[in-house]
This record gives structure tokens, C-alpha cells and sequence, in this order.
């Protein structure tokens, strides 16, 4: 089972060839088997899953109705809250926080009959490119466990790439769906700004989160959109659009479709990423793609603007942690003051303490004209130069990473860390979707993904794109170490 896809799984389960009850036990007992070494879960929902399983099975037998998700697990990554269930965000701040009500995107996939499996591992609040600033323990990479899974949304990466579970949710705010799905050789979808409702998702940087899904292949991370990508009243800045259907007309061939290059921006890429690049662009031509070149060299200030305008939310939305409402309160304080700092000082782990930092600083008295209104206009520079890149081509295409998976530990310096998403955070500060497919292995047999970008709104579009170069390439492979029946 752990080899079918999450429609094929869905499929079998509509056919009375598997029931929900076997689907739900088999990936429970494959999580119980592996995760003692890969690290996904920090919380496993047996008892929720179970339940809703033969719930499933009932509807099934009685010919009641049943969502277009019937059945299939999904994993959620620990900052999207599910109501009962605690919400850690990775953090020793929220080690006891009960969700009060659900996100929205549970509500969605709950009402689509979803199996709900566990809450995985990240980064604290979201803040890494390597799960391993998450509070509890680093998440293993499944194709070497001595790697990293890339961040924030490392457990959901790993998870699926492991097949523990056929799909899983993961937020993006500069790369953290993206990265991780091309250092752990699955599909990670960054959607459009709006696409998806941000209700019930712990906030990190408000104008840069987006929830997305990671799946095996296209078909089932547009599966999920097609479920997740729904209008929602409670959040403010989710689009009035109608849903749409990604699962119509996929595309073999991309006749006519013009690919933008920046090439100049890419001008440093060296090694076994510069080849990939190379390959993919020729299976693109091999497609009936045309080549574009195109100019995006303001992305080099993206790092820059980004690491001002997030930290610079954060420091704000993280202001709510004070250890009065909610959360874990020190026991040594004596004053309020106390509790405020004490709490803080113990809740927080180190990156979360710099990234707060440097958000207060760029909103303070003398600095917010020097760094974070200038950044703001920058970023309005990405967006202009964004849109005339698309007036000439249809999509944009560039490495996910930098690199293939590096080893835990290897990079202790936050600038070098910080740089791991240079090719992944001005689409956060554009709003536009993008999607990381995987695309080739290094020689020690890493995998490495290519990025695809779209206009606003294109996600659809976007889609077909990235179907037509997985078919072409067809590069479904299973980690060895995870290729089994445990």
C-alpha cells in the first residue's frame, strides 16, 4: 500500500477493495516501525484516525455519501491547528496548548472525509530551512538519515518522501514547503498569496504565509488543492474566487509554452545543481517549450528584503507569546514583569529569539525608515520586475535549493543557513505560486528539485507545466531505506 498514490488509495476505498480501517492501520503501523528513526511525528493521532476509519467504513456500507478524500491519510505540519490537538509549532512555548477550534483547511479536508494521521515536526514557529530548530529533536532526511530534511516543513516532507503517509500540509513563508520537498525528492506547492485559507495557522510572517501540499507526484498535491483551495469568511486576505479544478486536461507536451531563464541571477550556480538545471532545460525543448531568457537580477537583494519584512512581522505576531493567555508560564517568575521575560527567555529557542530581535530592531525609532520602509520598496521592485518577466513568458523555471541534502550540523552560521532559500523567498514576497518537482539525484544519491513560477492566479496553469516535465522525466522513486514492508 505504502507504493499507491492518495487517489489510488481513495479509489480503492470508493471500489470496496480496501476499507478505511485497513488503510488507516497499515500507515499507523508503518509510522510506529520507522519514525522511532526519521523523527517525523511529534504527535501521532491513532486514537482521531481509528475513529474516523470506521466512521468511513459505516458511510461506505450504508451507500451514505462520501468527500472526494474519502479515506486517505494526511499528515499536518504542528503550527496548522487542529481543534483538541495540540499545536506546538515545534516550540517549548506551546508544549501544552490545546487548539480551540480548527483551521480551516481541516475543517475542509474533515468535510471531504480525510483521515487525519499526525502533526509533524519543524522548525520553532517556522523560523529554519532544516527542521532542526524545532524544540523536541531534528527530523532525519529518508534517502540519508545523517542529512537534513531541509525546513521549515521538514516533518512533512519526511513523511511523504518516506511514505508514511500518501500526502501531507506544510506552510511556506520563504521557501519552507519548497526546499524541504526537493532535499527530500517529492512535489511541494507554494499557491498563490490568498488561495488557500491561512484561518488556523499559527502566524509567522502574515503577508508571506501560505499553507501548501506535498505529495508523490502532481496529481495528488492538485488532489489536495482541489480540496484546500476554497474561499474562507474568517480570513481576510483569502480570495472570493470559485474552486477550480486542477485534475482536468493535464498536458503531455508544453507546444508553445515560452520558459523564462534568469539567467544572469543564476550565473553562480556551480556543480551538480548548474546540471540539473542544464537537463531539465532540455527536457523542457524535448516538450516543445521555448527557452527565454529574462532578466531577475533584483532577486539578489530578495534575501536582504526578506529577513527585514519577516523578522519585522514576527517580532509582532510573536508578541502574543507572553506566557499570560496561553502557553507555558515560568514557574520562577515573581513579578509580571517576570513572567513576560522569564517565559519568553525559556519558551523560545535561540533562532526565534534572533529572528524577534531583528524585527524589533527594524521597527524601531531610527531604523524603520533605514530598513524595513526601504525593504518594502524593494520588495514592490520584485513584484514590477516579477510581472515583466511574465509578460514574456509563461513560466519561470530555476533551481529549488542550492544544494542537494547536507549533513546535520553542517552549517552553524545563520547567514549560510539564511541563504539555503535564495532561490525560494522573493515568490513569498511576490504572492505568486510555485511548485519544486523533483528532477534528478546527485552521484551520492541526493535528490534535487526544479522550481517552476507562475503569475498570480496561474496555479492551475502552473500544474500542467510541472505534469508535463514529472511524466516526462518519471522520477517516482522510494528512499531505499524506506522501499519495504516494516
Amino acid at each position: 500500500m505504502y507504493k499507491l498514490s492518495a487517489l489510488e488509495i481513495h479509489h480503492l476505498f470508493i471500489n470496496k477493495k480496501l476499507s478505511a480501517k485497513e488503510i488507516a492501520a497499515y500507515f499507523l503501523k508503518r509510522i510506529k516501525a520507522t519514525d522511532k528513526d526519521l523523527k517525523a511525528f511529534l504527535h501521532v493521532l491513532e486514537e482521531k484516525a481509528l475513529k474516523k476509519a470506521a466512521i468511513l467504513d459505516k458511510k461506505l456500507a450504508e451507500n451514505k455519501p462520501l468527500g472526494k478524500f474519502a479515506s486517505v491519510p494526511i499528515a499536518i505540519k504542528d503550527n496548522i491547528n487542529i481543534k483538541g490537538e495540540i499545536s506546538t509549532c515545534g516550540s517549548k512555548f506551546l508544549s501544552n496548548f490545546k487548539a480551540p477550534f480548527d483551521a480551516t483547511v481541516i475543517r475542509l479536508l474533515e468535510e471531504e472525509d480525510a483521515i487525519l494521521i499526525g502533526k509533524t515536526n519543524q522548525d520553532e514557529f517556522a523560523m529554519g530551512s532544516s527542521t532542526e530548530n524545532s524544540a523536541f529533536f531534528p527530523t532525519s532526511n529518508p534517502w540519508a538519515l545523517d542529512c537534513v530534511p531541509g525546513g521549515s516543513s521538514g516533518g512533512s516532507a519526511a513523511a511523504v518522501a518516506s511514505r508514511i503517509c500518501p500526502v501531507a500540509l506544510g506552510s511556506d513563508t520563504g521557501g519552507s514547503v519548497r526546499q524541504p520537498a526537493s532535499l527530500c525528492g517529492i512535489v511541494g506547492l507554494k499557491p498563490t498569496y490568498g488561495r488557500v485559507s491561512r484561518y488556523g495557522l499559527v502566524a509567522y510572517a502574515s503577508s508571506l504565509d501560505q499553507i501548501g501540499p506535498f505529495g508523490h507526484n502532481i496529481k495528488d498535491v492538485a488532489f489536495t488543492m482541489e480540496v484546500i483551495a476554497k474561499h474562507c469568511e474568517k480570513d481576510s486576505t483569502s480570495l472570493k474566487l470559485p474552486p477550480e479544478t486542477f485534475l482536468d486536461n493535464l498536458p503531455h507536451n508544453l507546444k508553445g509554452v515560452q520558459i523564462g531563464i534568469p539567467t544572469s541571477f543564476l550565473k553562480d550556480l556551480k556543480g551538480e545543481v548548474a546540471k540539473n538545471l542544464q537537463s531539465s532545460i532540455e527536457v523542457f525543448k524535448s516538450l516543445g517549450a521555448e527557452i527565454i531568457e529574462i532578466n531577475l537580477d533584483i532577486l539578489k537583494y530578495s534575501i536582504a528584503t526578506y529577513y527585514i519584512l519577516a523578522t519585522a512581522e514576527a517580532s509582532t505576531n510573536l508578541a502574543r507569546f507572553d506566557g499570560i493567555r496561553y502557553g507555558t508560564r515560568s514557574k520562577k517568575a515573581k513579578t509580571l514583569d517576570e513572567v513576560f521575560d522569564l517565559s519568553r527567555d525559556e519558551g523560545f529557542g535561540a533562532e526565534v529569539k534572533r529572528r524577534i530581535m531583528l524585527g524589533t530592531f527594524v521597527l524601531s525609532a531610527g531604523f524603520q525608515d533605514a530598513y524595513y520602509k526601504k525593504a518594502q520598496k524593494v520588495r514592490t521592485l520584485i513584484i514590477n520586475s516579477f510581472e515583466k518577466a511574465f509578460s514574456k513568458c509563461d513560466f519561470i523555471l530555476m533551481p529549488s535549493t542550492t544544494t542537494a541534502a547536507f549533513k546535520k550540523g553542517e552549517i552553524q552560521d545563520p547567514i549560510t543557513m539564511y541563504l539555503q532559500d535564495i532561490f525560494t523567498v522573493s515568490v513569498n514576497l511576490a504572492g505568486i505560486p510555485a511548485i519544486s518537482v523533483p528532477s534528478g539525484f546527485t552521484q551520492d544519491k541526493k535528490p534535487l528539485g526544479m522550481q517552476l513560477l507562475a503569475p498570480v492566479l496561474h496555479d492551475v496553469n502552473l500544474m500542467k507545466y510541472a505534469y508535463a516535465f514529472e511524466q516526462a522525466i518519471k522520477l517516482d522513486k522510494i528512499p531505499p531505506l524506506f522501499d519495504k514492508e516494516f
